[in-house]
């Protein structure tokens, strides 16, 4: 290989090496910075393609997607001195690039710790002004806007981040008292069901001596109603058979005669002792009965 080859391949490899390291791409996804001898010359990189100077110019580029961060779970005291234990995160991120590099220097560890403190004495304060009852339903949305509109002023003022959320994953109670707790739960609850069943003993009583009372009236006016009407079909009867009667009595007494003797050798082991001349027999004597 000639000289002027390798001479060739040298420069090539040289604006090669030059061009890498003048060259660099910042994605929609990140924040940046560039550094000049420790100094920063650009505080906000935008996404795109962007020159530096090689070997002199430095370049830190950081995440800019929101970041999420667990708090360790603490144990904090409400406001009627019960103890729960909290177990919360965080998600933040970056607003403020050069706030933020000359804050933690882009390492995110200090970033996770300087919010944790901070998240740590608001969520302490405001576990401490509320009831467990408050904490645990009534106010706990409320508590949950006020720490991170506070924590968001502190953390943009200090760390150049934002913090977007604060909430609360579980709140438990801690091993020593929880089965003291449940305990005296358990006991409220049965107490509160043991009133319920007397309540509807109570009230079962009243409703079944009231439908008794009803069905006494009931049974009553059904009674008097059928009576009437009975009565009234008596009398009905009574008034159709002496229509009858009057219509034709010598018809009706030889009908009432069949109707007699018809009852009364219902069964041929039937014996009737009369006398001869009985009225019973004047039909079968003679068809007009006299």
């Amino acid at each position: 290989m000639s000289s002027k080859v390798m001479s060739a391949l040298i420069a090539l490899g040289v604006v090669v090496l030059v061009a890498a390291n003048s060259l660099f791409m910042v994605t929609e996804l990140e924040r940046g910075v560039q550094l000049r001898f420790g100094q920063i010359t650009n505080d906000n990189l935008q996404p795109g393609l962007h020159v530096k100077v090689p070997f002199i110019d430095k370049v830190r580029i950081f995440d800019g997607r929101l970041q999420p961060l667990d708090v360790p779970q603490a144990r904090f005291l409400t406001l009627e001195q019960k103890a729960v234990v909290v177990d919360a995160y965080i998600k933040w991120q970056i607003q403020d690039v050069e706030k933020f590099y000359k804050a933690t220097n882009g390492e995110l560890y200090r970033v996770s710790q300087l919010l944790t403190q901070r998240a740590d004495s608001r969520l302490r304060n405001s576990f401490g002004g509320l009831t467990l009852n408050e904490v645990v339903s009534g106010r706990r949305d409320q508590m949950m806007e006020d720490i991170t509109s506070g924590l968001n002023a502190v953390a943009l003022k200090e760390l150049g981040v934002s913090v977007r959320d604060v909430r609360v994953k579980k709140i438990d109670l801690p091993d020593d008292v929880s089965d003291s707790v449940f305990k005296r739960m358990a006991s409220e609850r049965e107490k509160e069901a043991q009133e319920y069943r007397s309540k509807g003993k109570e009230m079962g009583k009243a409703i079944r001596a009231n439908a008794d009372r009803e069905r006494r009236v009931i049974l009553a006016d059904a009674y008097r109603r059928a009576e009437i009407t009975r009565g009234e079909g008596d009398a009905e009867s009574a008034s159709i058979y002496a229509g009858a009667y009057k219509k034709d009595a010598e018809f009706y007494s030889f009908y009432r005669s069949l109707q007699a003797y018809k009852s009364s050798f219902n069964s041929p082991s039937d014996v009737m002792l009369l006398e001869p001349d009985s009225d019973f027999f004047r039909y079968l004597k003679t068809p007009t009965g006299k």
